[in-house]
């Protein structure tokens, strides 16, 4: 007859909670509260975070796009100035004495290879009393 009674008691939707058990509810809750609102923060503080991690690869991206380009053009400026330094080389070995004694050919227009230019004496200024410095 008792476990009738007590059946039927929850099947009747008995709403009494010792207040312990309430307190304990409410505290649950409460944590449940602080700890969604941290983890709405930590989403924030996430895309946040995020964000600014796709802005610094589009940073490197670009560093290594100018790397890449700076690295070529340093491998062509060292591949010009190998091909100048054989070529002065060239130029400067020691010249043969029928090559020395030959007139150089010129070409019709052309302009002469060594140009003279005369300069007028340049005149020393004398310091006077009034434009001497004081």
């Amino acid at each position: 007859m008792g476990l009738v009674i007590a059946l039927a008691a929850m099947l009747s939707g008995c709403d009494y909670w010792p207040p312990a058990l309430q307190t304990q509810i409410e505290q649950l809750r409460s944590e449940l509260q602080t700890v969604t609102m941290e983890k709405t923060q930590l989403q924030a503080q996430m895309a946040s975070l995020s964000k600014v991690k796709d802005d610094l690869q589009a940073q490197v991206d670009d560093l290594v796009r100018t790397n890449r380009d700076k690295s070529t053009m340093i491998a062509s400026l060292q591949s010009s100035v190998t091909a100048l330094q054989e070529r002065l080389a060239k130029s400067s070995k020691p010249v043969t004495a029928k090559a020395a004694t030959a007139k150089p050919a010129s070409k019709p227009g052309a302009k002469p290879a060594v140009k003279t230019a005369h300069k007028a004496p340049v005149k020393k200024q004398t310091l006077t009393r009034s434009s001497a410095p004081h």
